[in-house]
């Protein structure tokens, strides 16, 4: 005959998902390229994007202007996107995809700024309205450089980045380390239980009224 035991089972702990190769290479690229490509695209807003001349009495004025002259949204959007680089091992679960949602919009928006920055002649245009005094004045011989373009790779990188963690980001670690893979938080050690020999639990002992040698 059996014996039936009163002591509740305790339910199968649920684990998270433990990462894989694709995990791990997903998160290893990400982080590589969301924080390659945030230097590039911070980098690429201070190099000079443009150059031109303006017609002074004097005759050809040289002009010129950087990324930052010309539009400050990719430096933004690359500073954002860093950010939420950081923030997406931060949270979890719905959380986590938001946060991978806009990581890839930062990407997104740094290519489009950068590219139409890369055709923008209003900044040198308002730099010949200064220098020649008119303002009507535009510029002469307009010019671009790469960076441009650079900026626009690298908020190509921060979208990769943000595609993947929206992909892969639910078998990415958390940086919390309050609890464990379970979600449970870590019992905390048990206090010892005091040695009633000790001369100061003896002490204790007969302030409290107790006899200490009784048994």
């Amino acid at each position: 005959m059996g014996y039936v035991t009163a002591v509740p089972v305790p339910p199968p702990r649920s684990e998270a998902p433990v990462p894989g190769r694709a995990g791990r290479l997903s998160l290893a690229v990400a982080l590589l390229a969301g924080a390659l490509g945030a230097a590039v695209a911070l980098l690429a807003t201070r190099q000079r994007w443009s150059e031109g001349t303006a017609s002074v009495a004097g005759g050809a004025f040289p002009l010129t202007a950087r990324g930052s002259d010309v539009t400050g949204v990719p430096a933004a959007l690359a500073v954002v996107g860093l950010a939420a680089l950081v923030a997406v091992f931060a949270v979890r679960r719905s959380g986590r995809l938001l946060v991978a949602g806009l990581l890839a919009l930062s990407g997104a928006g740094t290519v489009a700024s950068a590219l139409l920055g890369a055709s923008d002649s209003s900044a040198l245009d308002e730099k010949a309205a200064q220098a020649t005094g008119d303002t009507a004045a535009t510029v002469n011989s307009l010019s671009h450089t790469p960076w441009p373009y650079a900026a626009a790779a690298g908020g190509a990188l921060i979208l990769l980045a943000g595609l993947l963690a929206l992909r892969y980001g639910r078998l990415w670690p958390a940086m919390s380390g309050r609890y464990e893979r379970g979600g449970a938080p870590r019992p905390r050690p048990r206090a010892k239980a005091a040695d009633p020999d000790r001369p100061e639990e003896i002490w204790k002992a007969l302030d409290r009224g107790e006899d200490p040698t009784g048994a």
